[in-house]
Protein backbone atom coordinates (compact mmCIF):
# COMPACT_ATOMS: atom_id res chain seq x y z
CA UNK A 1 0.00 0.00 0.00
CA UNK A 2 1.20 3.31 -0.57
CA UNK A 3 2.35 5.78 2.05
CA UNK A 4 -0.35 8.15 2.98
CA UNK A 5 0.42 12.09 2.45
CA UNK A 6 -0.08 13.89 5.78
CA UNK A 7 -3.06 15.59 4.29
CA UNK A 8 -4.97 12.32 4.32
CA UNK A 9 -3.64 11.37 7.42
CA UNK A 10 -5.40 14.55 9.26
CA UNK A 11 -8.09 13.84 11.38
CA UNK A 12 -11.68 15.09 8.93
CA UNK A 13 -12.95 18.68 10.19
CA UNK A 14 -16.39 18.64 11.21
CA UNK A 15 -19.01 20.02 8.44
CA UNK A 16 -19.06 24.08 8.44
CA UNK A 17 -22.61 25.29 8.56
CA UNK A 18 -22.66 29.38 7.26
CA UNK A 19 -23.33 31.48 9.92
CA UNK A 20 -27.23 31.43 10.48
CA UNK A 21 -27.72 28.45 8.96
CA UNK A 22 -28.64 25.29 10.80
CA UNK A 23 -28.38 21.91 9.19
CA UNK A 24 -30.56 18.95 9.30
CA UNK A 25 -27.85 16.41 8.93
CA UNK A 26 -26.10 15.63 12.16
CA UNK A 27 -22.15 13.94 11.36
CA UNK A 28 -21.58 10.81 12.07
CA UNK A 29 -18.72 8.30 12.14
CA UNK A 30 -18.29 9.28 8.44
CA UNK A 31 -19.55 11.76 5.59
CA UNK A 32 -23.54 11.39 4.52
CA UNK A 33 -22.48 11.74 0.86
CA UNK A 34 -19.06 10.80 -0.92
CA UNK A 35 -18.37 12.20 -4.87
CA UNK A 36 -16.23 9.67 -6.70
CA UNK A 37 -14.94 11.68 -9.68
CA UNK A 38 -12.75 14.03 -11.30
CA UNK A 39 -11.35 17.61 -9.31
CA UNK A 40 -9.43 19.46 -11.72
CA UNK A 41 -8.08 23.11 -12.33
CA UNK A 42 -10.04 24.84 -14.56
CA UNK A 43 -8.35 27.43 -16.90
CA UNK A 44 -11.16 29.94 -17.49
CA UNK A 45 -10.96 32.81 -20.13
CA UNK A 46 -11.34 35.95 -19.39
CA UNK A 47 -11.32 37.17 -22.97
CA UNK A 48 -8.53 36.87 -25.16
CA UNK A 49 -5.02 35.13 -24.16
CA UNK A 50 -5.92 36.01 -20.43
CA UNK A 51 -7.18 32.88 -18.58
CA UNK A 52 -7.53 32.39 -14.87
CA UNK A 53 -6.88 29.24 -12.35
CA UNK A 54 -9.83 27.85 -10.56
CA UNK A 55 -11.06 24.91 -8.87
CA UNK A 56 -13.19 22.24 -10.60
CA UNK A 57 -14.13 19.21 -11.79
CA UNK A 58 -17.47 17.98 -11.93
CA UNK A 59 -16.81 15.09 -8.71
CA UNK A 60 -15.23 18.09 -6.63
CA UNK A 61 -17.94 20.77 -7.89
CA UNK A 62 -20.88 17.95 -6.92
CA UNK A 63 -19.24 17.76 -3.33
CA UNK A 64 -18.43 21.09 -2.02
CA UNK A 65 -22.21 22.18 -3.45
CA UNK A 66 -24.10 19.42 -1.30
CA UNK A 67 -21.50 20.42 1.85
CA UNK A 68 -22.21 24.23 1.74
CA UNK A 69 -26.09 22.97 1.73
CA UNK A 70 -24.36 21.63 5.82
CA UNK A 71 -24.45 17.56 4.20
CA UNK A 72 -21.15 15.81 5.75
CA UNK A 73 -19.40 15.08 2.58
CA UNK A 74 -16.66 14.07 1.20
CA UNK A 75 -14.69 14.21 -2.21
CA UNK A 76 -12.53 10.70 -2.59
CA UNK A 77 -9.56 11.22 -4.77
CA UNK A 78 -6.22 12.22 -5.65
CA UNK A 79 -4.75 15.27 -6.05
CA UNK A 80 -0.93 16.35 -7.80
CA UNK A 81 1.66 17.78 -5.11
CA UNK A 82 2.18 20.95 -7.88
CA UNK A 83 0.51 24.83 -7.06
CA UNK A 84 -2.66 23.23 -9.16
CA UNK A 85 -3.34 20.68 -6.50
CA UNK A 86 -2.19 22.98 -3.60
CA UNK A 87 -5.56 25.13 -4.79
CA UNK A 88 -7.77 22.16 -5.16
CA UNK A 89 -6.50 21.20 -1.86
CA UNK A 90 -7.25 24.68 -0.48
CA UNK A 91 -10.53 24.63 -1.71
CA UNK A 92 -11.52 20.52 -0.25
CA UNK A 93 -10.73 22.06 3.22
CA UNK A 94 -12.29 25.35 2.75
CA UNK A 95 -15.71 23.49 1.87
CA UNK A 96 -15.27 21.75 4.79
CA UNK A 97 -14.98 18.26 3.08
CA UNK A 98 -13.30 14.90 5.10
CA UNK A 99 -9.48 15.39 4.27
CA UNK A 100 -9.10 11.96 4.69
CA UNK A 101 -10.60 10.80 1.74
CA UNK A 102 -8.07 12.94 -0.26
CA UNK A 103 -4.66 11.49 -1.84
CA UNK A 104 -1.83 13.85 -2.70
CA UNK A 105 0.30 11.72 -5.24
CA UNK A 106 2.95 12.43 -7.93
CA UNK A 107 1.40 12.47 -11.02
CA UNK A 108 0.78 15.92 -13.31
CA UNK A 109 -2.41 17.67 -12.81
CA UNK A 110 -5.64 17.00 -14.69
CA UNK A 111 -6.85 20.40 -16.22
CA UNK A 112 -9.66 21.52 -17.93
CA UNK A 113 -9.24 24.45 -20.73
CA UNK A 114 -12.50 26.84 -20.41
CA UNK A 115 -12.19 28.76 -23.67
CA UNK A 116 -15.85 30.02 -24.15
CA UNK A 117 -18.32 30.51 -21.03
CA UNK A 118 -21.83 30.58 -22.62
CA UNK A 119 -22.40 27.72 -22.45
CA UNK A 120 -18.97 26.99 -21.49
CA UNK A 121 -16.99 24.59 -24.05
CA UNK A 122 -14.11 22.58 -22.29
CA UNK A 123 -10.95 21.04 -23.49
CA UNK A 124 -8.81 18.38 -21.58
CA UNK A 125 -5.43 18.05 -20.68
CA UNK A 126 -4.68 15.36 -18.65
CA UNK A 127 -2.53 12.27 -19.64
CA UNK A 128 -0.93 10.39 -16.94
CA UNK A 129 -2.74 12.74 -14.15
CA UNK A 130 -3.06 12.08 -10.77
CA UNK A 131 -6.87 11.46 -10.64
CA UNK A 132 -6.20 8.18 -12.47
CA UNK A 133 -4.36 6.84 -9.41
CA UNK A 134 -7.24 6.68 -7.02
CA UNK A 135 -7.69 3.43 -5.03
CA UNK A 136 -10.86 2.72 -3.33
CA UNK A 137 -8.36 0.39 -1.12
CA UNK A 138 -6.29 3.75 -0.22
CA UNK A 139 -9.69 4.89 1.59
CA UNK A 140 -9.99 5.54 5.30
CA UNK A 141 -10.93 2.47 7.77
CA UNK A 142 -14.73 2.29 8.27
CA UNK A 143 -15.53 4.89 5.21
CA UNK A 144 -18.98 3.23 4.52
CA UNK A 145 -19.93 4.22 8.41
CA UNK A 146 -23.06 6.38 8.13
CA UNK A 147 -22.87 6.52 3.84
CA UNK A 148 -26.09 7.14 2.30
CA UNK A 149 -25.32 8.09 -0.66
CA UNK A 150 -22.44 7.96 -3.19
CA UNK A 151 -22.04 10.17 -6.85
CA UNK A 152 -20.71 9.31 -9.78
CA UNK A 153 -20.16 10.78 -13.25
CA UNK A 154 -18.05 13.09 -15.30
CA UNK A 155 -15.36 12.85 -17.30
CA UNK A 156 -13.79 10.54 -14.66
CA UNK A 157 -16.12 7.51 -16.08
CA UNK A 158 -14.21 7.13 -19.31
CA UNK A 159 -10.92 7.91 -18.05
CA UNK A 160 -8.75 4.39 -17.65
CA UNK A 161 -8.21 2.67 -15.33
CA UNK A 162 -10.07 5.31 -13.12
CA UNK A 163 -13.45 3.93 -14.90
CA UNK A 164 -13.53 0.62 -14.33
CA UNK A 165 -12.55 0.91 -10.62
CA UNK A 166 -15.31 3.73 -9.89
CA UNK A 167 -17.94 1.12 -12.30
CA UNK A 168 -17.18 -1.35 -9.95
CA UNK A 169 -17.24 0.80 -6.61
CA UNK A 170 -20.47 1.88 -7.74
CA UNK A 171 -21.81 -1.99 -8.02
CA UNK A 172 -20.43 -2.70 -4.61
CA UNK A 173 -21.49 0.13 -3.07
CA UNK A 174 -25.71 -0.03 -4.34
CA UNK A 175 -25.25 -3.79 -4.05
CA UNK A 176 -24.62 -2.67 0.19
CA UNK A 177 -27.35 -0.19 0.31
CA UNK A 178 -25.94 2.50 -0.43
CA UNK A 179 -27.83 5.03 -2.78
CA UNK A 180 -26.16 6.23 -6.04
CA UNK A 181 -26.62 9.29 -8.25
CA UNK A 182 -25.61 9.61 -11.10
CA UNK A 183 -24.66 12.72 -13.75
CA UNK A 184 -23.22 12.11 -17.45
CA UNK A 185 -21.90 15.22 -17.76
CA UNK A 186 -20.81 15.04 -21.66
CA UNK A 187 -17.90 16.68 -22.90
CA UNK A 188 -15.71 16.54 -26.03
CA UNK A 189 -13.71 13.46 -25.43
CA UNK A 190 -16.43 11.15 -24.90
CA UNK A 191 -17.74 9.57 -27.40
CA UNK A 192 -20.34 6.04 -28.76
CA UNK A 193 -17.36 4.09 -27.03
CA UNK A 194 -18.54 5.20 -23.75
CA UNK A 195 -22.50 4.32 -24.05
CA UNK A 196 -22.48 1.06 -22.68
CA UNK A 197 -21.19 2.34 -19.51
CA UNK A 198 -23.49 5.34 -19.67
CA UNK A 199 -26.34 2.43 -19.91
CA UNK A 200 -25.07 0.49 -16.91
CA UNK A 201 -25.06 3.46 -14.88
CA UNK A 202 -28.43 4.90 -15.75
CA UNK A 203 -29.73 1.45 -14.47
CA UNK A 204 -27.68 1.08 -11.60
CA UNK A 205 -28.45 5.32 -10.09
CA UNK A 206 -31.09 6.48 -7.92
CA UNK A 207 -30.85 9.57 -8.47
CA UNK A 208 -30.10 11.06 -12.62
CA UNK A 209 -29.36 14.56 -13.63
CA UNK A 210 -28.90 14.61 -17.34
CA UNK A 211 -28.72 17.49 -19.60
CA UNK A 212 -30.01 18.60 -23.04
CA UNK A 213 -26.42 18.97 -23.83
CA UNK A 214 -26.17 16.10 -22.52
CA UNK A 215 -28.35 14.44 -24.72
CA UNK A 216 -27.16 16.21 -27.48
CA UNK A 217 -23.62 15.21 -27.33
CA UNK A 218 -23.69 11.47 -26.93
CA UNK A 219 -26.97 10.75 -29.20
CA UNK A 220 -26.40 13.94 -32.25
CA UNK A 221 -28.97 12.51 -34.22
CA UNK A 222 -32.10 12.38 -31.93
CA UNK A 223 -34.13 14.95 -30.42
CA UNK A 224 -33.37 15.11 -27.12
CA UNK A 225 -37.12 14.72 -25.59
CA UNK A 226 -36.90 11.28 -27.37
CA UNK A 227 -33.62 10.33 -26.12
CA UNK A 228 -34.58 11.06 -22.44
CA UNK A 229 -37.59 8.91 -22.86
CA UNK A 230 -36.07 6.63 -24.29
CA UNK A 231 -33.28 6.06 -21.78
CA UNK A 232 -35.73 6.67 -18.71
CA UNK A 233 -37.81 3.56 -20.35
CA UNK A 234 -34.28 1.53 -18.53
CA UNK A 235 -35.14 3.03 -14.96
CA UNK A 236 -38.26 4.82 -14.01
CA UNK A 237 -37.53 3.83 -10.44
CA UNK A 238 -35.56 6.47 -10.08
CA UNK A 239 -35.81 9.78 -9.66
CA UNK A 240 -34.76 12.25 -13.22
CA UNK A 241 -33.22 16.07 -12.93
CA UNK A 242 -33.38 17.34 -17.02
CA UNK A 243 -32.08 20.14 -16.83
CA UNK A 244 -32.54 22.63 -20.16
CA UNK A 245 -30.61 25.88 -19.17
CA UNK A 246 -32.45 29.03 -19.36
CA UNK A 247 -35.92 26.90 -20.83
CA UNK A 248 -36.03 25.56 -16.99
CA UNK A 249 -35.57 22.08 -15.90
CA UNK A 250 -38.60 18.79 -15.32
CA UNK A 251 -38.31 16.55 -12.89
CA UNK A 252 -39.62 12.47 -13.45
CA UNK A 253 -40.64 10.88 -10.03
CA UNK A 254 -43.45 8.33 -9.93
CA UNK A 255 -44.12 8.54 -13.89
CA UNK A 256 -45.11 11.87 -12.92
CA UNK A 257 -43.09 15.29 -14.52
CA UNK A 258 -42.97 18.36 -12.87
CA UNK A 259 -41.69 21.27 -14.74
CA UNK A 260 -40.25 24.45 -13.65
CA UNK A 261 -38.89 27.78 -15.44
CA UNK A 262 -35.44 28.97 -14.71
CA UNK A 263 -35.10 31.54 -12.29
CA UNK A 264 -34.29 35.13 -13.29
CA UNK A 265 -31.06 36.00 -12.32
CA UNK A 266 -27.56 37.92 -13.06
CA UNK A 267 -25.71 35.50 -14.78
CA UNK A 268 -21.99 35.73 -14.75
CA UNK A 269 -20.89 32.36 -15.75
CA UNK A 270 -22.64 28.99 -16.05
CA UNK A 271 -19.66 26.84 -14.82
CA UNK A 272 -21.13 24.27 -12.30
CA UNK A 273 -24.56 25.08 -12.59
CA UNK A 274 -25.40 22.13 -13.24
CA UNK A 275 -23.58 20.14 -10.49
CA UNK A 276 -25.63 22.97 -8.42
CA UNK A 277 -28.26 21.77 -9.09
CA UNK A 278 -27.90 18.48 -8.50
CA UNK A 279 -26.80 19.38 -5.42
CA UNK A 280 -29.56 20.90 -4.88
CA UNK A 281 -32.01 17.52 -5.58
CA UNK A 282 -29.23 15.75 -3.45
CA UNK A 283 -30.05 17.88 -0.56
CA UNK A 284 -33.98 17.63 -0.84
CA UNK A 285 -33.97 13.90 -1.22
CA UNK A 286 -31.58 13.84 2.05
CA UNK A 287 -34.17 15.72 3.45
CA UNK A 288 -37.33 13.66 2.48
CA UNK A 289 -39.22 16.87 0.42
CA UNK A 290 -41.81 16.16 -1.79
CA UNK A 291 -40.93 16.15 -5.78
CA UNK A 292 -42.11 19.61 -6.18
CA UNK A 293 -40.14 21.27 -3.83
CA UNK A 294 -37.03 18.58 -5.09
CA UNK A 295 -37.31 20.63 -8.15
CA UNK A 296 -37.07 24.06 -6.22
CA UNK A 297 -34.53 23.24 -4.66
CA UNK A 298 -32.47 22.24 -7.68
CA UNK A 299 -33.34 24.87 -9.90
CA UNK A 300 -32.99 27.45 -7.29
CA UNK A 301 -29.22 26.48 -6.32
CA UNK A 302 -28.20 26.17 -10.31
CA UNK A 303 -29.32 30.06 -10.14
CA UNK A 304 -27.67 31.11 -7.25
CA UNK A 305 -24.57 29.27 -8.69
CA UNK A 306 -24.72 31.10 -11.83
CA UNK A 307 -24.17 34.55 -9.66
CA UNK A 308 -20.40 33.80 -9.33
CA UNK A 309 -17.51 33.22 -11.34
CA UNK A 310 -16.60 29.53 -11.58
CA UNK A 311 -18.38 26.78 -9.53
CA UNK A 312 -20.12 28.59 -6.61
CA UNK A 313 -21.47 26.56 -3.95
CA UNK A 314 -23.86 28.58 -2.61
CA UNK A 315 -24.79 27.94 1.07
CA UNK A 316 -27.73 26.36 2.98
CA UNK A 317 -28.68 29.89 4.39
CA UNK A 318 -28.59 31.38 0.57
CA UNK A 319 -31.01 28.51 -0.76
CA UNK A 320 -33.36 28.62 1.71
CA UNK A 321 -33.44 32.22 1.28
CA UNK A 322 -33.89 32.45 -1.92
CA UNK A 323 -36.74 29.73 -1.96
CA UNK A 324 -38.73 31.85 0.49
Amino acid sequence: MRAASAERRAAPKPARVPSGDSSPYPASQGPHFISFGEALTDLVTRGGDDFRALPGGAGLNVARAVSALGIPAAWAGCLSQDRFGDQLFAACREASLDERFIRRVEAPPLLAIVDRLDPPHYFFVGEGAADLQFDADELPAGWRDGLRWAHFGGISLVREPLGTRLEALAVELKGQGVRISFDPNHRRLMGPADLPRLQRMLVLADAIKVSDEDLRGYFPDAAPADTLARLRSANRQATWLYTRGAEGASLFADDTELRAPARPVRVVDTVGAGDASLAGLLAALMQGEAPQRQLQFAVTNAALACEGAGAVAPTRGQLLAALA
